[in-house]
């Protein structure tokens, strides 16, 4: 799955958990598509991880973190961040072909 607007830029810990981050700034009228694929990418995990989003240091798979920088009425900014085990970060890898 491709996506258009979310590039992931990607970091790991040294107790292996990865981190993808990602910045989309769109003016207002597509803005409604760059939250279609964050929802999309939350969707997926949700269905594929059973542990679900949570506290990594609690025994879950990923968690995310979404802000949306005030930047006026002209264009929408979101910055996108996905925290995961080793296993959850290598799935995001092959199933938005992330290099």
């Amino acid at each position: 799955m491709t996506l258009q607007y979310l590039v992931f830029d990607f970091t790991e810990d040294t107790e292996g958990i990865g981190t993808f981050e990602a910045m989309a700034s769109t003016t207002s009228a597509e803005a409604a598509q760059v939250e279609a694929e964050i929802a999309q990418v939350l969707a997926w995990a949700d269905a594929v991880f059973p542990l679900g989003r949570g506290e990594l240091s609690a025994g879950a798979d990923w968690d995310f973190d979404l802000q949306e920088p005030d930047e006026g009425a002209a264009r929408r900014t979101f910055v996108v961040s996905i925290s995961g085990t080793a296993s959850f970060c290598e799935a995001v890898r092959e199933q938005f072909e992330l290099d």
